[in-house]
């Protein structure tokens, strides 16, 4: 699986501490397991028109501390799954940063962009080159380093090391 380097998407726009429980809520950490049917709860109580309506290749662009709360590794799968692309945010909780990088999932802290993101607007990031464009005009981010870059194209860290460590025993 190679992910792509330039993403094309519509905004959901959420505010500041927007915590893991809300984002996959809590009641069916221990009943849903399936990735794939994670993706209908997502951002349930936030927002429930989310899950029905999200496209490939979405964007969310959020607050300070997204993803705050729980170490839910739900909350990053669920958003995966439901087709987002990336997200953007003022910061990140660090538990959850590190969870959707382990998922595949850029995220990706522009804090001067997400104040001119409108919601629906179609934004365009390109995130090899750490660029991201809006209406509003063009922002900076870091680009992703290369290791980020082996996680994602194997498909997550699972994949990932699994890979490792499979090419470690030839």
């Amino acid at each position: 699986m190679k992910e792509k380097s330039i993403l094309r998407g519509r905004v959901w726009k959420y505010g500041d501490d927007v915590n893991t429980d809300v984002i996959f809520p809590g009641k069916y950490t221990y009943t849903v397991n399936e990735p794939s049917e994670m993706a209908q709860y997502a951002l349930e109580d936030l927002d429930p028109r989310f899950a029905k309506e999200v496209k490939p290749d979405d964007i969310i662009v959020a607050g300070k501390n997204w993803g705050c709360g729980s170490s839910r590794e739900q909350a990053a799968i669920c958003l995966k799954e439901s087709g987002v692309g990336a997200i953007i945010a003022k910061s990140f909780g660090r538990i959850h940063y590190r969870n959707c990088l382990n998922a595949a999932l850029p995220a990706l802290i522009c804090p001067e962009a997400v104040d001119v993101i409108e919601d629906k607007e179609i934004i365009e990031i390109d995130l090899k080159r750490g660029e991201l464009r809006c209406a509003a005009g063009s922002f900076s981010f870091p680009p992703l380093p290369e290791i980020v870059w082996e996680i994602f194209d194997a498909g997550g860290l699972i994949p990932y090391t699994r890979k490792r460590l499979e090419s470690s025993r030839d």
